[in-house]
């Protein structure tokens, strides 16, 4: 019984972290539309909603890496190693948290990850830890796809401004407009089969923990690839507006050419790390997307200062959120063997630090209202004649 209670509490808890990689990742698939005003903010959450959930059921190799392949899991058995679990979903959950009062985009895989990591050494020491997987499918795609990202949005971004030139304006204009719909529809279902999968191969590790699933016969069950596609679906549509201001009006002026070609690179990009198991990061994917965008058109209207406020955040989020998931293990084994009374303290102080985190950022609310003044560009004057521009935050 001892056992079943704590499995319930991390598979509840698994699905809070899901909740919150819905809403702070959102702006990976709709800023660049929202901001150049080719969606309106609340229809471009919802589009995102229902494409997160149908892309969360498209693959699970994200799901088998991050299940038994980052982490030996005959290392991790019992409660203890459900434990292991619900302190490495606590330290990507904080972070996420804290991440998203700052309004910086930082990676819930990595968060994630580094929970993962964290609690797993302070458990079980580094030997349960591969980190030459680690280094292959985490490390060196983190390092390379925002570079790559960037330089194919940057030549999209050149390409689509010189097939301008060969268009009427008017027709420019309505093409990039719609062309984005359908480049924010892919990165949607992207995110929904790289980041969903995250979770559901985390709820997995719990059942291989528990003895209900079998590391050599590793699969998914339904009803895991249900709930998490379902509740990082709800935590889209309920919309990370502080990151989606950041995203789309911070780090560069974004016109309908550009968010096309940034959406683009980073729907193909994400995809083809899904096919390949790697779990990784939308946030920098897309950011890289939006970076280059801005480099394609002109190389000195990416706002650097952003930039740097960003790389940071992404550099410090596997040790910061390691660090967590160490210091939630440490909690727990307070407890001794008594798992049950642990897994309730540490699920409860969890969900207080995350309700003071929500109060304070009510004294500095960003919302749809706010962001439903789109950036008025050459190309879209025509149809943005009443709107006021954005202003940029911080």
């Amino acid at each position: 019984m001892g056992s079943t209670f704590i499995l319930v509490i991390v598979v509840v808890t698994a699905v809070a972290f899901d909740f919150t990689n819905g809403f702070h990742d959102t702006a990976n698939a709709v800023a660049t539309s929202i901001a150049t005003g080719a969606l309106k903010p609340r229809v471009a959450v919802g589009m995102s909603a229902i494409l997160n959930l149908v892309g969360a059921f498209l693959s699970i190799s994200v799901a088998a890496t991050i299940a038994k392949g980052i982490i030996n899991p005959a290392l991790i058995k019992g409660d203890t190693g459900l434990l292991i679990v619900l302190a490495a979903l606590i330290g990507a959950i904080l972070w996420n948290l804290v991440t998203w009062y700052f309004t910086m985009p930082s990676s819930s895989s990595h968060a994630l990850i580094g929970g993962v990591i964290g609690a797993t050494i302070a458990a079980a020491g580094s030997k349960a830890v591969s980190f030459h997987a680690l280094a292959q499918t985490v490390l060196a795609p983190a390092v390379l796809s925002p570079f790559i990202c960037l330089l194919v949005a940057a030549l999209g971004t050149f390409f689509a401004y010189r097939l301008i030139r060969l268009l009427t304006e008017d027709f420019a204009r309505k093409g990039y407009r719609y062309g984005q719909i359908g480049s924010a529809a892919l990165v949607s279902l992207a995110h929904g089969t790289n980041d969903a999968q995250k979770t559901m191969g985390v709820i997995t590790l719990a059942l291989i923990a528990d003895g209900k699933i079998s590391a050599a016969h590793f699969y998914v069950p339904f009803w895991v690839k249900l709930i998490c596609a379902g509740s990082i679906a709800a935590g889209t549509f309920i919309g990370g507006w502080r990151i989606i201001n950041t995203m789309g009006n911070r780090l560069t002026e974004l016109e309908s050419p550009q968010g096309f070609a940034a959406e683009a690179a980073s729907g193909a990009t994400i995809l083809a790390s899904s096919y390949y198991g790697y779990p990784l990061s939308t946030t920098q994917v897309v950011s890289g997307g939006v970076m280059g965008s801005g480099l394609g058109k002109k190389l000195a209207s990416v706002h650097w200062g952003v930039v740097g406020q960003m790389v940071t955040a992404w550099l410090l989020t596997i040790p910061s959120a390691g660090l967590i998931g160490a210091g939630a293990w440490e909690v727990t084994n307070l407890f001794g063997d008594h798992g049950g009374a642990a897994s309730i303290v540490v699920a409860a102080v969890t969900a207080a630090l995350a309700a003071v985190v929500f109060i304070l950022a009510q004294r500095t609310k960003i919302g749809p209202d706010e962001l439903d003044r789109t950036h008025v560009s050459p190309l879209d004057e025509s149809n943005q004649g009443d709107a006021a521009p954005v202003a940029a935050a911080g």
